[in-house]
């Protein structure tokens, strides 16, 4: 089902699994121009759903897929198994620059810079640390193909451990907060695998999406 650029690839009476287009805010924000959004589409395509249905976010930039819950009793579970770091979520990237290395282990604490909003700044001491595993899948044009594996789901954690010099010290393509890119462009940054548990039966269900790039 498609409505606008909103794809669903799977929904049953307490879920939905969406792919979400990159330039596409997930949750509304403030003011009339920031209202559509992931939320407010799949609320117009299943009225009954909880008005916060979101258990989990992806950046306004990044595309791919998202997990909403539609009853409250689904939102409460799905958000404790996020919490307690039981879903498992991949994503791919391209960044700008040849990583030499065939995978590895990035662990970086973090915070926003309330002067420069939503920068997030390295930060050992106040800094909540966000645990990333990567791996390169290819190299080409001076540009690099790498899967993302967090553990964690830190604000900008994938973004700001490509780019830190204390992680891979390459920017993804297309950021603009993290790298050299211009506002606008597209940011090579796709949630490509998600999975759960089904908040009433426990079935893992395993959802895939190819990145656009």
């Amino acid at each position: 089902m498609i409505y606008g650029d909103l794809h669903i690839l799977y929904q049953d009476n307490e879920l939905a699994v969406v792919e979400k287009p990159g330039g596409l805010l997930s949750v509304p924000g403030r003011g009339p121009d920031k209202q559509d959004c992931v939320v407010n589409r799949l609320r117009k395509l299943i009225p009954a759903a909880i008005s916060q249905p979101a258990v989990h976010r992806l950046d306004m930039a990044t595309s791919g897929l998202m997990v909403l819950a539609i009853t409250k009793e689904a939102h409460r579970i799905l958000s404790g198994q996020f919490a307690k770091q039981q879903v498992k979520k991949k994503y791919i990237a391209l960044v700008d620059g040849l990583i030499e290395k065939e995978e590895g282990q990035i662990e970086l604490a973090f915070r926003l810079d309330p002067d420069n909003r939503p920068h997030q700044i390295y930060d050992p001491i106040h800094g909540k640390k966000g645990h990333t595993h990567w791996r390169l899948i290819g190299r080409k044009n001076k540009n690099s193909r790498l899967e993302f594996t967090p553990s964690t789901g830190r604000t900008h954690q994938l973004r700001l451990h490509a780019s830190h010099a204390l992680g891979l010290n390459t920017p993804i393509i297309g950021d603009p907060l993290y790298g050299n890119s211009k506002r606008g462009e597209q940011l090579m940054l796709h949630a490509t695998f998600l999975s759960f548990a089904h908040p009433s039966s426990g079935k893992i269900l395993q959802f895939s999406s190819e990145p656009p790039f």
